[in-house]
C-alpha cells in the first residue's frame, strides 16, 4: 500500500509539472485581496510564469508571454474544464525579451537590441525553431530599453525606443517607430514619448492609444503619467520639455512650448507606471464597458506612499476621456506589494487576461451577472 501511495504521489507531481501549474501562496494572496465591481471576479489562469509581462495570442489560442528576464513562455489554454494550462519555455538566454507580437503564424520577440521571428511557432511548441533575426540594430541601452511591440491595423510592427535616462534630450530616442514585418522601412511615428510599455488601437477609428511613464524626482504627486492618442503620424507629445498637459521641465523646458505639444487625452496618477492598455472589445462584460479603456498600473517605486498596483478604467465618450477610475484594486495591501499588473489581453470568450511579473502569474477577469 505504501508503494502504491508513493506511485500516486509521483504521478501527481509529474502531471502538475506537465501542466505548468503549481501551488502559489503569492497568487492566493492576490486573489483574496483584489476587489472589483459587483459581478466581476479575478481567477487564476496560470501561476508558473516567472516575470510574466507582455502578452500576445496565437491563431490557435496560445498565449505568448514575454519577460524582462531571459525567456519567453507559451501557455496553452486548458482543453477541458478540469484541465490546467500547459506552460512551456519556448526561448531562453535572450536579452530582456519583453515584447511579443503574433502575425501570420509567426511570433515576433523584441529583445533590447534586436527583433526575432519564430515561424510556425504553434506547430512546434515542444521543439521551437531557431529564430530569424528581423533586425539587430536597435539601441543597446538598458535604461528603458525593454520594448513593447504590436502590429497595427496598417500591418506594420510598432517598436518604441524609450529615453535612455530619467530625463534627457538624446537624438533618436523617446519615439515610437514602425516598420514592415521584415524589418525594412523603419520610420518615426510619434515623438516626445518618454517610455511607453503599452499601446493599442481604437477598435472603431484605428487611432493609436498609448501609455507613457512620467519622469521621476519632481515630487510625490508630479508629474502625472499619461494616456495619449495619436490619430496620425508626426505628432510631438512633449518629452523632455513638457510633462502632462502643462508642466514645464525645470531643466529642459526651454526646448519647447507646452501649448505646441499634443496633450494627453487623460492625465493619470503620478508614478503609477501605466503599462498595458486595451479597449474592451468582448461581449462578456456589461455593455457599458464595451470600447472603454483599461490600463494596468504596475505601481510606483519612488513615492513616499505607493501608488498604482491596480487596473484602472478610463471612461470615454467617443474618443474623449470623461472619467478615470479604479477598476481592480488590491495588488498591494497597505504598503505591502502582493502583485504588479503589467499587460492585458481580451480573450475570445470575452474575459480579460492580466499578467503579473511580481507573482509570476496570469489571471483572468470574468463577469457573471449577479442576482438583484
Amino acid at each position: 500500500m505504501r508503494n502504491l501511495t508513493a506511485v500516486i504521489i509521483v504521478a501527481a507531481c509529474v502531471l502538475l509539472h506537465a501542466s505548468g501549474v503549481r501551488a502559489s501562496p503569492a497568487t492566493d494572496e492576490v486573489l483574496a485581496n483584489v476587489k472589483m465591481p459587483p459581478g466581476f471576479k479575478l481567477e487564476l489562469f496560470a501561476d508558473d510564469v516567472p516575470g510574466a509581462r507582455s502578452l500576445a495570442i496565437g491563431a490557435n489560442g496560445t498565449i505568448f508571454v514575454g519577460t524582462r528576464r531571459d525567456r519567453v513562455y507559451a501557455v496553452s489554454p486548458p482543453s477541458g474544464p478540469e484541465d490546467k494550462p500547459i506552460v512551456r519555455v519556448i526561448a531562453r538566454g535572450l536579452n530582456m525579451p519583453n515584447g511579443v507580437a503574433f502575425r501570420d503564424g509567426a511570433l515576433y520577440v523584441a529583445e533590447i537590441h534586436r527583433i526575432l521571428r519564430f515561424d510556425r511557432i504553434e506547430d512546434a511548441l515542444d521543439d521551437p525553431p531557431q529564430p530569424t533575426v528581423v533586425r539587430d540594430d536597435l539601441p543597446k541601452d538598458r535604461h528603458h530599453g525593454w520594448r513593447y511591440i504590436a502590429f497595427g491595423p496598417d500591418g506594420k510592427l510598432y517598436v518604441p525606443i524609450g529615453a535612455p535616462c530619467n530625463v534627457c534630450n538624446e537624438s533618436g530616442y523617446a519615439v515610437i517607430t514602425r516598420m514592415n514585418p521584415d524589418g525594412t522601412g523603419q520610420e518615426v511615428f510619434a515623438r516626445g514619448v518618454r517610455n511607453t510599455v503599452g499601446f493599442t488601437w481604437h477598435p472603431q477609428t484605428n487611432h493609436l492609444w498609448f501609455t507613457d511613464n512620467g519622469r521621476d524626482y519632481l515630487g510625490d504627486d508630479a508629474p502625472p503619467c499619461e494616456l495619449n492618442v495619436a490619430p496620425r503620424p508626426g505628432l510631438d507629445f512633449g518629452f523632455p520639455y513638457c510633462h502632462g498637459r502643462n508642466i514645464k521641465d525645470p531643466e529642459f523646458g526651454h526646448l519647447g512650448d507646452c501649448s505646441r505639444a499634443t496633450p494627453p487625452v487623460q492625465e493619470l496618477g503620478a508614478h503609477v507606471a501605466p503599462l498595458g492598455v486595451k479597449f474592451y472589445t468582448g461581449s462578456m462584460f456589461p455593455a457599458a464597458y464595451r470600447n472603454q479603456v483599461f490600463i494596468a498600473e504596475h505601481g510606483s517605486w519612488n513615492r513616499s506612499k505607493k501608488s498604482g498596483y491596480r487596473i484602472t478604467r478610463v471612461k470615454l465618450d467617443g474618443e474623449r476621456a470623461v472619467a478615470y477610475e479604479p477598476f481592480a484594486v488590491g495588488f498591494k495591501r497597505g504598503e505591502e506589494v502582493l502583485g504588479r499588473p503589467v499587460d492585458l489581453l481580451v480573450l475570445e470568450d470575452g474575459s480579460m487576461l492580466v499578467s503579473d511579473d511580481y507573482a509570476g502569474a496570469l489571471y483572468r477577469i470574468v463577469y457573471r451577472a449577479t442576482e438583484p
